[in-house]
């Protein structure tokens, strides 16, 4: 019943930070980099994303058996923070690095490095979830680290979010000659050129407003459009028509080489990544371990598992809150970019939205102590998703409303992932009350299998829902088409999926006055093992 320190609960915060810069730089970007820089079509990312992540998903349960069962003087779970940062940082790097080979072989590179980032990411972060549940056997003392956890997540994938757009700017800088002559009153002609090849890049305004098209007659692509991308020769003139904003001089035109902006700016947050592991595993401590005499048997393991009905449910929520949340992910930085026409201004609202996500993190455990854990997890899920879905009714030039809903719904989202990992810790105390044995890392790995098969049935429905609309990275009329269906998955599709999740949440069987019966009779446990051990302990001495 030891407390833990604020020093500790920021140590291991930052290990969430760490891990969303990776989880949520791939959630986000990795979807928009497949399509419209790696060139792969949407129905080819949604199903590496459905496969790997069911695959990850399985390793997920096998990480949690070895997590269990290591032994080292750092504990069972600490240990694979530290070994685990390294690779973890370079598979990362890895992902968004796109080699100039044929279509057939870049499929198989991002299957590799996809599966390959998978199951580094699961080595690291199953000890990290467990490592919250041996931390202290207070299941009140873990809601507060929940709350510094999620707090870190938050903040992780604010820096992700706030900042990779940025840098993809920074880096993807190609210094090409531009000139920008005024054709008539709110007409221009623009005309780009570069030093050296550049395989992919985005040309728009900075304010994402004036319509681009192609000056060439033998053009297939005549419709006018925010952005164009191509493919530029050392030397070569690119000519545009620009219309709809005013006073356009060079300084108004972006031009981003996508591939080398991209990379650049990941091998940056990656060395963030890494540090941060580090300081976790320092800082942090295991301070619960399973019961004396309890034998090393995987087949109970998952008999009790398979028994354990909060796990159960969780096990159905995580996979479904997951979804939503992923969905709402993934389709962000597309929707600023192809429907509000202004990719860096998702940036700002990602930015908003995970400041909201560190509200709604630390009020959690205040809230959970009035209303109680179940309680609150239904009604935030009812309200950020009936708030979510009036997205549907803004349009691209509604952008405070765009912000001022994303926000508010943001913020409920948040208490989701900050009671999920604080109530598997409650089941991991469960089985450990009911049938005296104790598999942190099973309960954790397979919870955290809910929450990665979520993500591939979030990418499979994206990429579905885009390929119905004719959506196509690159080809600017087909992505203009499938507006409605980019609108859809940022609205309704997600708030669906919330209404569904706060139904089956209703069957959790954990209340706040089980928990402290539970909490009391483990506490009076491990008082009389220990009053035991120490006598024995004397004699020795």
């Amino acid at each position: 019943m030891e407390k833990v320190s604020v020093k500790e609960k920021i140590a291991y915060a930052l290990g969430d930070a760490s891990a969303n810069i990776a989880w949520r730089g791939v959630s986000i970007f990795l979807f928009i980099f497949y399509t419209d820089v790696f060139g792969l079509t949407p129905a080819t990312v949604g199903l590496l994303f459905l496969l790997a992540r069911f695959g990850d998903g399985v390793s997920d349960i096998f990480m949690g058996v070895i997590g269990d069962r290591t032994k080292s003087r750092y504990g069972n779970f600490r240990p694979w923070i530290l070994w685990s940062a390294l690779p973890l940082g370079i598979i990362l790097s890895l992902l968004f690095t796109s080699p100039d080979w044929s279509m057939e072989w870049k499929i198989v590179y991002a299957y590799t490095t996809y599966i390959l980032f998978t199951l580094v990411y699961t080595a690291n972060n199953i000890p990290y979830g467990a490592l919250m549940a041996v931390m202290t056997g207070d299941d009140k003392e873990r809601t507060s680290i929940g709350s510094y956890r999620m707090a870190g997540a938050f903040a992780g994938g604010m820096v992700v979010q706030g900042s990779l757009l940025y840098l993809v700017a920074m880096f993807g800088n190609v210094n090409p000659a531009v000139s920008v002559t005024p054709v008539d009153s709110d007409r221009y002609e623009v005309v780009v050129s570069a030093p050296q090849d550049v395989e992919n890049v985005n040309i728009k305004t900075k304010d994402g407003i004036a319509l681009f098209r192609w000056n060439d007659a033998s053009a297939t692509d005549t419709v006018a459009t925010a952005d164009k991308s191509f493919s530029m020769e050392s030397g070569v003139s690119y000519s545009f028509i620009v219309t709809g904003e005013n006073g356009l001089d060079v300084s108004s035109i972006s031009i981003i080489d996508q591939k080398q902006g991209y990379s650049k700016a990941i091998y940056t947050l990656s060395i963030v990544l890494v540090l941060c592991l580090f300081i976790t595993f320092y800082y942090t401590r295991e301070r619960i371990t399973p019961p004396k005499e309890q034998e090393n048997n995987l087949k109970r393991d998952f008999f009790d598992l398979i028994r354990n009905k909060p796990w159960l449910v969780m096990l159905i929520v995580g996979l479904l809150f997951n979804v939503y949340n992923a969905i709402k992910q993934g389709i962000t930085v597309i929707y600023f970019t192809h429907y509000i026409h202004n990719q860096l201004l998702a940036a700002s609202y990602m930015i908003c939205l995970m400041l909201a996500s560190i509200a709604g993190a630390m009020i959690t455990a205040q809230l959970s102590r009035r209303f109680g854990k179940k309680n609150l997890f239904i009604g935030a899920l009812l309200f950020s998703g009936t708030v979510n879905a009036l997205l549907y009714f803004c349009s691209p030039q509604d952008t405070a409303a765009i912000f001022v809903i994303g926000i508010i719904s943001e913020f409920a989202a948040a208490i989701f992932p900050t009671l999920f990992f604080v109530m598997l810790g409650d089941a991991a105390d469960y089985s450990d009350y009911k049938n005296g044995r104790r598999a942190t890392g099973l309960i954790y790995s397979a919870g955290s299998f809910a929450t990665k098969f979520g993500g591939g049935v979030a990418g499979i429905i994206t990429g579905a829902v885009l390929s119905c609309y004719g959506y196509k990275g690159g080809d600017a009329v087909a992505i203009q088409g499938a507006s409605e269906g980019i609108v859809m998955l940022m609205s309704w599709v997600p708030a669906v999926v919330a209404v569904i999740t706060a139904g089956f949440m209703c069957f959790y069987p954990l209340n706040q006055e089980k928990m402290d019966e539970i909490t009391t009779q483990l506490t009076e446990r491990r008082l009389k093992a220990k009053e035991f051990e120490e006598p024995i302990l004397n004699s020795y001495l």
